[in-house]
C-alpha cells in the first residue's frame, strides 16, 4: 500500500534537487535537468516596521545597490549557511513553487546540498526552511559529495579522488573513497571574497568606491589567479564614486591589477588544497597524482587558477566541464539513486 501511495505521489508532485548557494539557487528535476537557475537574492520592503517581500530572484538582483531606503535587496545565505532564517524560507518557497506547478496536492521529495562545515544547528536550519516552504520529505547531501558525483568522479570505487568546490561564500574541499567523504574542510572564501577584495584594491588603489556588481563584473570579464604576460593588455573601464570629493569618476583597471587584488583569496584556496592533501592518507594520495584534482563551482572559472593550484600542489589540476552545475548535478543523481536503492549519501537531521 506503501508503494502505491508513493508511485501516486510521483505522478502528483515534482521531487528535486535543491542547490542553495550563497550566490546562485539551481533546481534540479529528474527527467528534466536544471529547470532554475536564479541569484540568491530577495528584495524586501521596510514600511512603518512591517516587512514584506517585493521581488526574489533575477529581479530582486537588479535592485542591488539601487533600492531607495525603504526597499532592502538582501542575500538570506551567507557563507553557504542561512543568515536570514524567514526570508530564506520565502525564497525557497517562492522557488519550490516555480518549479514545482504540478504538484498542487502533493508537496515534493527534496535533497538540498548544505556545506561540509556547516553545524548539525545550520543544517537543521535549513532542513526546516524547506519543510515550511513545501517539502514532504527533505534530505540533505554534502556539497563536496554532491559536486564530486556531478563532476563524475568514482565516488563509490575504492579509489581516491580530490574535489574542489568553489562557491559564492565557501570553498569546499573534500577526499572521497567507497562513497563516503575521507577528509574534508571547508574555507570561508568563494566568489564573494573575490569581489570583496577587488572593491578594497580599487578603494586603495584609486581611491574609488565601487558596487558589488561592478566588482562581480571585472571579476568574470578579466579575473585572472595570476598573471599572464600579456595582463597589461587586457584592460576594463568601471564607474563608480571617488573617495576623495564624491564625484563620479571612471578608470581603466588591467588584469594585472585585478590578479594582484585576488592574491589573498587565491592563496588561501591553494593553501586549503595543499592542507587537505598532507592529510590524506598515501594510498588515496596516490590514486589523487593519477587522477588529479577537479575543480567545480563559479570559482573554477577563474583564469589559470587550475594552473596556480598546480603549481602550489605539484598535482594537476583541471576545471569540470560543467562546473556551475556540479553541485546540482550530483544532488539530482543523489536523488535518483536514493529514490531507487535507498542511498546512504542523503541524510536527515
Amino acid at each position: 500500500m506503501l508503494a502505491v501511495f508513493e508511485r501516486l505521489f510521483g505522478i502528483f508532485s515534482t521531487d528535486m534537487a535543491i542547490d542553495l548557494g550563497t550566490a546562485n539557487t539551481l533546481v534540479y528535476v529528474d527527467g528534466k535537468g536544471v529547470v532554475l537557475n536564479e541569484p540568491s537574492v530577495v528584495a524586501v520592503n521596510d514600511i512603518n516596521g512591517k516587512t514584506s517581500v517585493r521581488a526574489i530572484g533575477s529581479e530582486a538582483k537588479q535592485m542591488l545597490g539601487r533600492t531607495p531606503g525603504h526597499i532592502r535587496a538582501i542575500r538570506p545565505l551567507r557563507d553557504g549557511v542561512i543568515a536570514d532564517f524567514e526570508v530564506a524560507e520565502e525564497m525557497i518557497k517562492y522557488f519550490i513553487k516555480k518549479v514545482n506547478r504540478r504538484g498542487i496536492f502533493v508537496s515534493p521529495r527534496i535533497v538540498i546540498c548544505v556545506p561540509y562545515g556547516a553545524t548539525a544547528v545550520e543544517r537543521r536550519a535549513i532542513q526546516e526552511a524547506a519543510e515550511n516552504a513545501g517539502g514532504r520529505e527533505v534530505y540533505l547531501i554534502d556539497e563536496p559529495m554532491a559536486a564530486a558525483i556531478g563532476a563524475g568522479l568514482p565516488v563509490t570505487e575504492a579509489k581516491g579522488s580530490i574535489v574542489v568546490d568553489i562557491g559564492g561564500g565557501t570553498t569546499e574541499v573534500a577526499v572521497v573513497s567507497l562513497g563516503g567523504i575521507v577528509y574534508a574542510l571547508s574555507i570561508r572564501v568563494g566568489g564573494d571574497k573575490m569581489d570583496e577584495e577587488i572593491a578594497s584594491y580599487v578603494g586603495k588603489s584609486f581611491n574609488l568606491h565601487i558596487g558589488e556588481a561592478t566588482s562581480e563584473r571585472v571579476k568574470k570579464e578579466i579575473g585572472s589567479a595570476v598573471c599572464a604576460p600579456d595582463s597589461k593588455d587586457v584592460k576594463i573601464n568601471i564607474k563608480g564614486r571617488s573617495v576623495l570629493d564624491g564625484n563620479p569618476r571612471e578608470i581603466e583597471l588591467t588584469q594585472k591589477h585585478v590578479s594582484e587584488a585576488l592574491m589573498a583569496p587565491v592563496k588561501a584556496i591553494a593553501d586549503g588544497v595543499k592542507e587537505a592533501l598532507e592529510k590524506t592518507p598515501p594510498e588515496l594520495v596516490a590514486d589523487i597524482i593519477d587522477s588529479g584534482i577537479m575543480l567545480t563551482g563559479g570559482g573554477a572559472l577563474l583564469a589559470n587558477l587550475d594552473a596556480v593550484i598546480s603549481h602550489i600542489t605539484g598535482v594537476p589540476a583541471r576545471v569540470a566541464d560543467t562546473p556551475l552545475n556540479c553541485v546540482v548535478l550530483g544532488t539530482g543523481k543523489a536523488l535518483s539513486e536514493m529514490k531507487r536503492t535507498g542511498s546512504v549519501l542523503v541524510k536527515t537531521y
